[in-house]
């Protein structure tokens, strides 16, 4: 599939090419007539941008340019539109760029939308004729609109000191304004837009971020707040400088906001504890959005640090999650709160395959004789529960490898655990030899 689990995503002049994109234009323009585009901060968005754009109109279709936004800016700008197209790469380094597909309600395109797009882009589609292209005007007031709702869904604080990293993204033209509106002292760090990430490398991993640690510890800061390279998603650190990944943001947002919860297969068995009904889907933002609707839960998230909130969007909202959370802070004490929830060893380790589709395919056959239908989840790949834990095997989407997750309840079952799981990959690999 050309499509992953966050959309269309390569290397720029590999994968990602002028050709292929006016291609996806072309297919989206097919079935949409007014579509409002975006892109991030990086070098090769105005490339991809013309593309995408000559593709489109050539069908018809007429596009808005909403220029620089983050992703979610755009998903929230699309409800004015028949759909919206974002151009990013979103975490990945600056060498690539990708394509993200957005409906009116703010949701990813989901699996059949995906897959009608696959179908198109080499069909030959039917083209306009030289007076009916469309048309292409300038839409200027997504970052505004959004503004305007988070600040009517949250509420002010007073005496607040919030850092912010925004990794040169495109969070930079948002999120210090709306905590500063909110009443916060905010102060930057990378917030200045530069699609070479000069910062530092635009994933929100601990590793990346060790600026913003010291600052939080080094300035009587009360919270801080970072971003990747389009703002879809968001971690924290609280005053002392400790990291709030996304397995203690997640459980925090479950805890604090939600009944009901939509969280990929590799979430932690926490939120099974704070939620009264857990729904797990696929991993990626998509699969949560999908189950999301289909289960009218109260809020979806995943480990990876993207939150989403039906009152406000059906999309990632890493901009939304940092208002929330700063609303937060100033009625718990967060360092408290986060130290409450409770927490259990967890481990992860791969093997190295050739053959992982067919060792997969073994694997859930050894795993349907040996646990009971109620302790199987085979929505994407094999997450098991017994008495000790959960465990979760599933074949890596890009390299020739089977990752494996492990949590248990107690520190003793986790290399026990771990090992079975590698055994039973090994017996596997052995009966096809």
């Amino acid at each position: 599939m050309l499509f992953g689990s966050s959309g269309i995503r390569g290397l720029v002049n590999e994968k990602i090419t002028p050709d292929l994109v006016k291609k996806i234009g072309v297919a989206v323009g097919q079935h949409n007539d007014n579509i409002i585009v975006g892109r991030d901060t990086r070098p090769t968005g105005d490339m991809i941008f013309s593309a995408l754009v000559a593709g489109i109109t050539s069908t018809g279709a007429n596009v808005e340019n909403a220029g620089m936004i983050p992703t979610p800016t755009l998903a929230h700008a699309t409800k004015n539109f028949d759909c919206g197209v974002m151009i990013t790469a979103s975490h990945n380094p600056a060498p690539y760029s990708g394509i993200k597909l957005w409906n009116p309600d703010g949701s990813s395109f989901d699996t059949e939308q995906m897959r009608d797009i696959e179908e198109n882009i080499d069909s030959k589609a039917k083209l306009s004729s030289w007076k009916d292209v469309g048309t292409e005007k300038i839409y200027q007031n997504a970052i505004e609109e959004h503004v305007e709702e988070i600040l009517n869904l949250v509420g002010t604080v007073q005496d607040l000191k919030v850092a912010v990293d925004c990794a040169n993204g495109a969070g930079c033209v948002i999120t210090p304004y709306i905590l500063s509106e909110m009443g916060c002292e905010v102060i930057t760090l990378n917030s200045q837009p530069d699609g070479t990430f000069p910062g530092h490398a635009s994933e929100p991993v601990e590793e990346n971020l060790t600026e913003l640690s010291n600052l939080v510890k080094n300035s009587n800061t009360d919270l801080g707040i970072a971003h990747d390279g389009d703002a879809d998603r968001m971690v924290a650190f609280d005053r002392t400088g400790r990291y709030l990944g996304g397995d203690e943001l997640l459980a925090l947002f479950t805890d604090m906001y939600s009944r009901s919860v939509v969280v990929p297969v590799n979430s932690s068995m926490v939120i099974d504890e704070l939620a009264d009904e857990v729904n797990r889907s696929k991993v990626g933002d998509v699969f949560v959005s999908e189950m999301l609707k289909k289960t009218d839960s109260d809020f979806g998230g995943e480990p990876s640090g993207t939150w989403i909130f039906p009152e406000i969007s059906y999309g990632p909202d890493g901009i939304y999650a940092a208002a929330l959370l700063t609303e937060l802070t100033e009625k718990i004490d967060l360092v408290q709160e986060v130290n409450k929830l409770p927490s259990y060893p967890r481990s992860k380790d791969s093997i190295e395959v050739e053959n992982k589709e067919e060792i997969m395919k073994k694997l859930v056959s050894f795993y349907k004789e040996n646990y009971e239908e109620k302790n199987l989840n085979l929505i994407d790949g094999i997450r098991f529960e017994d008495h000790r834990g959960w465990g979760l095997i599933r074949a890596s989407g890009t390299e020739p490898k089977i990752r494996m997750t492990v949590e248990t309840k107690e520190e003793d079952d986790l290399e026990t655990l771990m090992q079975e799981m590698k055994d039973s990959i090994q017996n596997c690999l052995e009966e096809i030899k």
